[in-house]
């Protein structure tokens, strides 16, 4: 006979959301693009920075080629999961990663999974 512990749904909580929102293969992409904002999308300092700022979404809807409301709702499950956070500027949303959870995402799933690649996949 198999006993088989089942972890406390309290204690994964905090990694569903984020892994959930990190298996569909266009957000993970986004989430990349937005660790260089600079390299991936038009900058113009004089409207804002894409590092405290962010990135507006209509040049990440442009680059990825889906529809906006496709992509509002994309940006809208990172930023639900922790993984970008949102900032008005006039009547557009800017996205930038929000790198201080990213962080605690990739120590905590080291310390729940173990020693996996996590932190490549996020940084790359």
């Amino acid at each position: 006979m198999t006993t088989h512990d089942t972890p406390a749904a309290g204690e994964l909580a905090p990694l569903l959301e984020p892994l959930k929102a990190l298996a569909n293969p266009v957000r993970l992409q986004v989430l990349q693009w937005l660790r260089e904002p600079e390299e991936h999308f038009p900058v113009n300092p004089a409207v804002t920075d894409p590092r405290a700022v962010g990135v507006c979404v209509s040049h990440i809807q442009a680059k990825t080629g889906l529809a906006q409301s496709t992509v509002s709702a994309y940006m809208a499950v990172l930023e639900r999961a922790g993984l970008v956070r949102s900032t008005r500027v006039g009547k557009w949303t800017h996205y930038r990663r929000d790198e201080e959870h990213i962080t605690w995402l990739i120590e905590e799933l080291g310390r729940s999974v173990g020693d996996v690649h996590v932190a490549q996949l996020l940084a790359s």
